[in-house]
C-alpha cells in the first residue's frame, strides 16, 4: 500500500470512529443538540452558606459532553438586578428527536 492510500484508509477509519462516538446525540434545526437517552435524576445538592447578602442559589444540572451526562454543580451568584429570578436549566423531550437542554436564564 502506498502512503497516500494508507492516509486515506486511516482518515476513513477516524471519521467512522468519530461518527460512532457521537451516535447517541444529533444536531437538529434551531441549534439544539438532541440526546437519545434521558438524563439521570438530578443530584441532591448540599448548599453551603451564601458568600454574602444579595446572592442567589443557582441549582446544578446535567450537561451532555458528547458521550455521557456530566453533573454541573450549583453555585451562589449575584443576580443581574434586584428583582431578577432564575429559571433553572432543565431537559425537555421531543418525542421524535430525543432530549434537549433548555439553558438556565435570568428573568
Amino acid at each position: 500500500m502506498r502512503v497516500a492510500q494508507i492516509g486515506r484508509v486511516f482518515l476513513a477509519g477516524l471519521m467512522l470512529a468519530s461518527a460512532i462516538a457521537v451516535a447517541p446525540a444529533c444536531a437538529a434545526p434551531h441549534g439544539r443538540l438532541y440526546v437519545q437517552t434521558a438524563p439521570p435524576p438530578p443530584v441532591a445538592e448540599v448548599r453551603v452558606l451564601a458568600p454574602g447578602r444579595g446572592y442567589m442559589w443557582v441549582p446544578g444540572y446535567y450537561a451532555w459532553n458528547g458521550a455521557a451526562y456530566l453533573w454541573r454543580p450549583g453555585s451562589w451568584v449575584r443576580p443581574p438586578h434586584a428583582r431578577a429570578r432564575w429559571e433553572p436549566a432543565h431537559w425537555e423531550r421531543d418525542r421524535r428527536r430525543g432530549w434537549y437542554l433548555v439553558e438556565g436564564r435570568w428573568h
